[in-house]
């Protein structure tokens, strides 16, 4: 299947990580290869290291990064496991990381990995198709409190109770196979207000399940754990995230990050001795722009955080 794919938010992260030819880069999601594509366009010496959990990614970035392989390292892992993939390539620090924390174009696109709430699919979402967990255990096989509190806290659904409800409700008469049948269950568990909003009722829901089928969270606070470490001094790490939950992780991080001194408000002189580890390059998130959202209108939740190593 061919896919059209648009980065997001691609001068601006290229602006953002302020590449150097003979640098050492990271493209920790590489999805359909279109930032991993302009970053090595800009390398001579250098190298970039892309990563992605999806084998499908990985088969067809040879294609899409054709006449650029020889400065490019692909590998399969989650992002999350930053510094052991670094590590193992001999890597001791890069020049700069990009994270692009949104399902691809064409995993959504692709109505039988079970994504999209549009189209008819088993009940899967996975990002690492080799991975255990599916949405259709999620669904059928975790408790209704379980599947109540995922809906509120990944989701910020607040029809969870109904939802989880419905869920259990319904998996006790027969088990929950496909993506339409779930939508269609979500949507009935919501008030009539609830149903003639603008986006869709079960959008919310479908982010809660993919988010835990895919551990998303975790993965994104095992990276900023690891991030800051595997720079190197002068360094940039550029992360796009789509939804609050992402952008909080990372806004918090980098705010610790360039803050330092622990020291409460009222001493007179730091005693912590503690120095910001790194500096914020713009105070607020960059956002995509209105010729990028008539282009691109999945591009309009992306929040773009560039934070450097000092």
């Amino acid at each position: 299947m061919e896919y059209s794919h648009r980065p997001v938010l691609l001068g601006e992260c290229l602006d953002g990580l302020n590449i150097k030819p003979n640098g050492i880069y990271v493209d920790g999601t590489l999805g359909r290869a279109g930032h991993s594509l302009e970053i090595a366009q800009r390398l001579t010496a250098g190298r970039l290291i892309a990563i992605d959990r999806d084998q499908a990614a990985l088969d067809a970035a040879p294609a899409r990064l054709k006449g650029h392989m020889d400065k490019v390292t692909l590998v399969r892992g989650n992002f999350g496991g930053l510094q052991s993939i670094l590590a193992s390539l001999g890597i001791a620090g890069v020049d700069g990381m990009l994270f692009d924390l949104g399902v691809s174009s064409p995993q959504l696109d692709d109505g039988s990995r079970g994504f999209s709430y549009l189209q008819d699919a088993p009940l899967d979402m996975r990002m690492d198709q080799s991975a255990p967990l599916t949405a259709w255990e999620v669904v059928n096989g975790w408790s209704q409190e379980e599947l109540r509190r995922i809906l509120w806290q990944y989701g910020e659904e607040r029809y969870a109770g109904p939802i989880a409800a419905a869920i259990a409700r319904r998996r006790g008469q027969a088990p929950i196979e496909t993506t339409g049948q779930l939508a269609e269950l979500v949507r009935g568990a919501m008030p009539a207000k609830a149903r003639r909003e603008k986006q869709h009722p079960a959008k919310r829901s479908f982010q809660a399940i993919r988010i835990a089928v895919n551990d998303e969270l975790g993965e994104v606070e095992r990276m900023l754990a690891a991030a800051l470490d595997t720079l190197n001094p002068g360094g940039r790490l550029a992360v796009i995230s789509f939804h609050s939950l992402e952008d909080r992780l990372v806004k918090s991080a980098y705010a610790d990050w360039a803050k330092g001194c622990t020291c409460p408000p009222d001493f007179p002189v730091c005693v912590c001795g503690k120095t910001p580890k790194a500096k914020l390059i713009g105070k607020r998130p960059i956002t995509a722009g209105e010729e990028e959202l008539r282009e691109n209108p999945r591009a309009r939740s992306a929040k773009l955080r560039i934070a450097e190593k000092r």
